[in-house]
């Protein structure tokens, strides 16, 4: 039995489709939950509509454009002869989880899924966070590596590479700044509206941490945290900015309009929003000094 749903993830409202029901359908995607969306938004344009069915075979005509490492395990991406693109999507095991085939805009997406729950589980969420990401391109939305936490009204998320401590920092404000919250903890979403504001919004996908909130924020800094013997923090040139941004947010280096649709709107955000790198110890002190510089 065809099941169809509708969610809204920062303002975009996108369909899923099981084509059978029985095996496919939203127990594999609990994280989805809050993002269902209202009966008014269903006249609303789509973002993308993705399609789960199982008899989906790989594309004839194909050419191997990289192989790269998530984290969680592998994903092969080909370039089709009609622009779009295929994936395979590996979990840790090294197992195929999900065929996920897409046009060039990312609109129209179709996927396959193997194995048990936590693969189908796993293969399903990574295939739709990637869609997301690259159809958002289109649309100044960019999905960020990062940990996001509100303050007074402000959404302030933080930055850097894995296991610098992202998510510590987040904590550090929770446990000793008041009236902190946690937004996200792994993939906020970043858009810049049509009036040049950014806003942070939660979103389904949060890393380890199950936070998953339908939550919007205005941002009022962005912080890269490094790690360093003694805590300072200082704020970034317009240019070093960017560049601090961009490692952060999902892209294909190689397809140069989604590549350009990405630099095109962290050079948006980086012109409206101050971004700061905090060179920090894991400690109280360094949460209030990031504090009174960016939310005083």
């Amino acid at each position: 039995m065809e099941e169809s749903r509708l969610f809204t993830i920062a303002g975009h409202s996108i369909r899923l489709v099981f084509t059978d029901s029985s095996v496919n359908n939203m127990a594999l995607l609990p994280s989805f939950a809050p993002f269902a969306a209202k009966a008014d938004t269903a006249a609303q344009e789509l973002l993308f509509t993705l399609t789960v069915d199982d008899s989906l075979r790989p594309a004839k005509n194909r050419k191997l454009v990289r192989k790269f490492d998530t984290g969680n395990g592998d994903t092969l991406v080909y370039q089709l002869s009609d622009g779009g693109y295929q994936y395979i999507i590996r979990d840790i095991y090294d197992r195929d989880c999900c065929l996920l085939i897409c046009d060039s805009r990312f609109s129209n997406c179709h996927c396959a899924l193997n194995g048990d729950y936590s693969m189908r589980s796993f293969g399903l969420n990574d295939a739709l966070m990637l869609i997301f990401a690259f159809a958002g391109s289109f649309h100044h939305t960019l999905l960020v590596h990062a940990s996001c936490v509100s303050h007074n009204g402000k959404a302030f998320p933080f930055i850097a590479k894995s296991g610098t401590g992202k998510s510590t920092h987040s904590s550090l404000w929770m446990k000793h700044i008041e009236g902190t919250e946690l937004m996200n903890d792994d993939n906020p979403v970043v858009t810049v509206s049509p009036d040049g504001e950014v806003w942070l919004h939660g979103s389904p996908w949060s890393g380890k941490t199950p936070c998953y909130r339908n939550v919007k924020a205005p941002v009022g800094a962005m912080v890269r945290i490094e790690r360093a013997p003694e805590n300072r923090i200082e704020r970034l040139k317009t240019i070093e900015a960017f560049a601090s941004l961009l490692p952060a947010c999902s892209s294909m280096k190689w397809d140069t309009i989604i590549y350009n649709n990405l630099c095109d709107a962290i050079t948006r955000i980086v012109e409206k929003v101050p971004v700061y790198t905090l060179y920090c110890l894991p400690d109280e002190e360094a949460a209030h000094i990031c504090q009174t510089t960016v939310s005083p």
